[in-house]
């Protein structure tokens, strides 16, 4: 696979902030208390997620010529107090009941924002943009703790002007209250609003009441998926991070003697799985599992309604020995991450185990795939972002160093899925070598 090095890691400069602000509803909304569904309440979603898009100064576009000399600190600030009047949950503070449930009270306390200036050019960041973004921490806002979610803003956001005329997008978000797509949908409302639409041209819809203690995506009763893991503690100064390139060569190259039912998802994921345990682990009996973020909303019956914007994404897990893993073909994996996909059903037992459990997971690679939730067509009216998404890609949540996010990227023209890894320096030198083999 292909190893990208575009971004300029060794970037400095100064970001000069404005004093942060809450931004409340535009318009008085429900004062209420909302009770959060099972998936939203699970430990696996209980911190904040750092994403961050760049845009360009866009005064070479004629269609965009509305917005040459307009402020987008402004224009964001703006829309973002309409969009909440719609999705004012978004304004309050979450609460943990006696029993341990979140539930959120729709106070209209408000989103942080934050106004900045960086006197950097869109240019000097390199190219292609890509994560990690090591100077992020100067870009996006930063809280005490990103696992305590309590009592604290629900979505920070800082917009930072830079001289070329470009600007910086960078929020954290709490990923209790949405997952990927019900955060496009609601930033998608923003843009619409700032565009002068009236109103979001979907209608969010609450009604977490329909994924509680209610049939949800489960895996099937073919596996024997066990949840205690080993902890290995990394050297957290010693972890190394590094891109990787999949386009249509690199599938090319995986494709090899493998069906051609096999979606590039699957491929892309046996092969992470198979190089990250084998580059991490010695023990060859020892289980590893890989975890893969999934999108059920057309699984569920009756089918949720257009709008929800909770968190609806299953983890199916497959699970392995290291022997089974590097001593089969390549296609015994690709074999087994297919079975575990397919045996996603629906039942009450899987969506309340996902809420209960908690991800300790050491032994284990988690992969989420971001390519077609659309933060990267994110145009705010300066056209779409020239990198949208995870800010550090392989470093969010619990999960440092066991997880990766596919984007969308372009490489010399092809597009293709760009995927991040972190992992300690030894280990990322075993992993840069199996990665390149099949």
């Amino acid at each position: 696979m292909t190893e990208i090095n575009g971004t300029n890691t060794s970037l400095t400069f100064k970001v000069t902030r404005q004093a942060p602000e809450l931004i409340c509803p535009a318009s008085p909304t429900p004062y209420e208390s909302k009770e959060l569904s099972d998936l939203d309440n699970s430990k696996d979603v209980r911190y904040l997620v750092p994403l961050i898009m760049f845009y360009r100064n866009p005064t070479s576009n004629i269609n965009l010529y509305y917005l040459r000399g307009s402020d987008p600190v402004k224009v964001i600030k703006d829309a973002i107090a309409k969009a909440l009047v719609w999705y004012y949950p978004l304004a309050g503070r979450l609460r943990e009941t006696s029993e341990g449930k979140l539930v959120v009270e729709c106070n209209e306390e408000g989103v942080v924002f934050i106004e900045a200036d960086a006197d950097v050019t869109l240019d000097d960041f390199g190219e292609p943009l890509h994560p990690p973004f090591p100077y992020s921490d100067e870009l996006l806002y930063d809280v005490r703790d990103p696992l305590d979610i309590l009592h604290s803003p629900l979505l920070l956001i800082q917009v930072t002007r830079l001289k070329c005329g470009g600007f910086i997008l960078a929020l954290r978000q709490n990923h209790t209250m949405t997952d990927g797509i019900g955060l496009v949908q609601f930033l998608n409302a923003v843009i619409e609003l700032a565009g002068g639409a009236k109103r979001p041209s979907i209608s969010p819809v609450w009604m977490r009441h329909l994924l509680i203690n209610s049939p949800g995506p489960s895996q099937g009763s073919g596996q024997d998926v066990s949840y205690e893991f080993n902890r290995i503690a990394f050297p957290l100064g010693d972890l190394v991070h590094k891109c990787f390139f999949f386009g249509s060569t690199e599938m090319a190259s995986l494709q090899q003697s493998i069906p051609p039912s096999t979606t590039t998802f699957e491929l892309i994921i046996a092969h992470l799985w198979r190089c990250h345990t084998m580059a991490l682990y010695n023990d060859p009996q020892e289980i590893v599992q890989l975890r893969f973020a999934m999108n059920t909303r057309s699984k569920y019956n009756p089918s949720l309604p257009a709008g929800y914007y909770g968190n609806v994404i299953a983890a199916p897990t497959a699970q392995a020995t290291i022997a089974e893993l590097s001593e089969n073909p390549f296609q015994y994996t690709v074999d087994l991450v297919k079975r575990t996909k397919e045996n996603v059903n629906v039942n009450e037992e899987y969506l309340k185990s996902l809420a209960n459990r908690m991800a300790e997971a050491v032994s284990r690679l988690t992969v989420s795939d971001h390519r077609r939730i659309g933060f990267n067509c994110l145009d705010f009216g300066w056209g779409r972002p020239v990198y949208g998404g995870f800010a550090r890609g392989s470093d969010f949540g619990r999960y440092l160093g066991y997880a990766t996010c596919f984007a969308p990227f372009k490489h010399l023209g092809k597009s293709g899925a760009l995927v991040p890894i972190c992992l300690p320096r030894s280990a990322m030198k075993k992993f840069v070598k199996l990665i390149s083999l099949v």
